[in-house]
């Protein structure tokens, strides 16, 4: 084992990717416990990396350097590795949920041009495995996550190694020296989130229990009997934790409550807080509240670019960083524009563009909407609308019109459009959000008809999840004779939301 100044220049090396990251892990943390499954399948740091280097020699074996291949796993640890594999073996791993519909899956092997697809982890085994890690730099693309976009039709994000693993260098803060820890997470692998997740407890030196779907009973069974001292999730989890009964449960383990991939409403986070402790004494108890993390990112930015910490015995509104999203993290820079790019005053409302290691290099294949999205001098326009606040933090505003956040998913509102007007007796669809205690928005749609056909919203709401992931499909469709327009004949959704009933709390 070695010790911590050695451990900590060996992993903060400029040269590390994804296909070296889990070697160097293997040095610093050897034989200790990196992740558990629900069902019991449990992995050292020193088993998961021979793994890897295994199966990068199968992935190796059949195809060539560049090859993108895409991970088409039951969400697990298996698919984190599967990915580190084909980057080791020099491709590009594109993993995708296993949520998605086989025709979404068809979309990504085709737009990628992969040459290999990878259902399972025994598929690779039986070649050589693979010693040394093909030759890769930190700034070449290290692996493709696939996201919707404004354009309708998911896209291929191109991050680099150098974004994906710097984001999992900043684990190394975490104090796990002088203490125990353990993490509980039900997040998706193929999601940005969970990806960056995973990678950043195994750095920090933090083991992971792992369950493949979110269940709020088992996450809290989980958290209480394993006495797990860390939990991260998205908002929405945390609501359908507080739901099963939170309030019933021993969760004094818990130190670190983290969220992120939507707003975390102060409310919410301050009831965690006390469900947590901070310190947990022999024969004296818990004591103390637990911490509060948010992060905000996107997929573009290979994680989290801002975060801020809520520290026990403080409102999440309180102190100086307020309602704000944070500060931006080492090596981002965030700013706020109005329509001409320059940077508005104080106080003021414009669109967050953010710069950085993370930002991705391009949408593959996809000169267009890349030029969309990134500004000549490298800023990443996000489409959220925010203003500065006190101290250099960043307070949100609205989030970008051609996204809803449900659960922690980012719904491309077009893309949903364009899969209704896809049914033959669709002439126009407009889909937008509606809010909802549970899932922070729920995905709605206003219908107009072909002239002479006639379609029932339950029929609408079926193509649409015979088509797409069930978390893209609309919980209402309200069917129109005209949709409101503005002045530029754009749909104005604004206009649409009061022919919907509110939300259902009790799904």
């Amino acid at each position: 084992m070695l010790r911590p100044l050695a451990r900590a220049n060996l992993l903060l090396r400029r040269d590390a990717t994804l296909g070296t990251l889990l070697d160097r892990l293997e040095q610093v943390h050897g034989d200790r416990r990196l992740v558990e499954e629900e069902g019991g399948a449990t992995r050292t740091y020193a088993a998961a990396a021979e793994l890897v280097r295994r199966w990068a020699g199968g992935i190796a074996a059949r195809t060539a350097p560049g090859d993108v291949v895409v991970i088409n796993t039951p969400n697990g640890y298996d698919m984190l590795l599967l990915c580190l594999a084909a980057a080791r073996a020099g491709c590009l791993p594109a993993p995708v949920n296993d949520r998605m519909r086989p025709e979404e899956v068809d979309h990504v092997v085709a737009d990628s041009a992969a040459t290999l697809v990878v259902r399972s982890a025994t598929e690779m085994e039986g070649a050589e495995a693979l010693a040394e890690a093909r030759p890769a730099d930190p700034g070449d693309v290290g692996a493709l996550f696939y996201t919707s976009g404004t354009t309708g039709a998911p896209k291929g994000v191109e991050l680099t190694h150098r974004a994906l693993v710097s984001q999992a260098l900043t684990a190394l803060a975490w104090p796990n020296v002088l203490r125990r820890d353990e993490a509980v997470v039900a997040l998706p692998v193929a999601h940005i989130m969970g990806f960056v997740v995973l990678l950043s407890l195994a750095a920090a030196g933090v083991p992971t229990y792992l369950l493949p779907r979110f269940h709020p009973v088992k996450v809290l069974d989980a958290i209480e009997s394993r006495r797990a001292t860390v939990h991260i999730g998205v908002p929405a989890m945390y609501r359908m934790l507080e739901e099963a009964g939170a309030d019933e449960r021993d969760l004094t383990s818990v130190r670190l409550w983290a969220s992120a991939a939507d707003a975390m409403p102060p409310d919410l986070a301050e009831r965690f807080k006390r469900r947590g402790a901070s310190v947990t004494l022999p024969l004296l108890g818990s004591h103390g509240q637990a911490l509060f993390a948010e992060a905000y990112g996107m997929v573009e930015v290979g994680g989290g670019v801002a975060a801020k910490l809520s520290l026990p015995f403080l409102s999440p509104t309180a102190g100086p960083l307020g309602e704000g999203v944070g500060l931006s993290l080492p090596g981002y820079a965030l700013r706020v524009v109005d329509e001409d790019g320059n940077e508005v005053r104080a106080g003021q409302v414009g669109e967050l563009q953010v710069r950085g290691p993370g930002v991705l290099k391009g949408y593959r294949g996809d000169d267009a909407a890349t030029a969309d999205v990134l500004t000549d001098d490298g800023w990443l326009r996000t489409g959220d609308l925010a203003r500065r606040g006190r101290f250099g933090t960043i307070v949100f505003e609205g989030r970008s019109k051609h996204v809803v956040k449900r659960g922690g998913y980012s719904v491309y509102t077009l893309e949903v459009e364009r899969c209704l007007e896809q049914h033959p007796a669709v002439a126009e669809a407009s889909v937008f959000g509606l809010p909802d205690e549970r899932l922070g928005e729920v995905p709605v749609a206003a219908v107009r008809l072909r002239p002479g056909a006639t379609a029932l919203p339950d029929e609408l709401i079926a193509h649409v999840r015979e088509h797409l992931s069930d978390y893209k499909v609309p919980t209402q469709v309200a069917i129109v004779d005209e949709l409101p327009r503005t002045g530029t004949s754009k749909v104005q959704k604004s206009g649409l939301a009061e022919l919907f009933d509110p939300p259902a709390q009790d799904r």
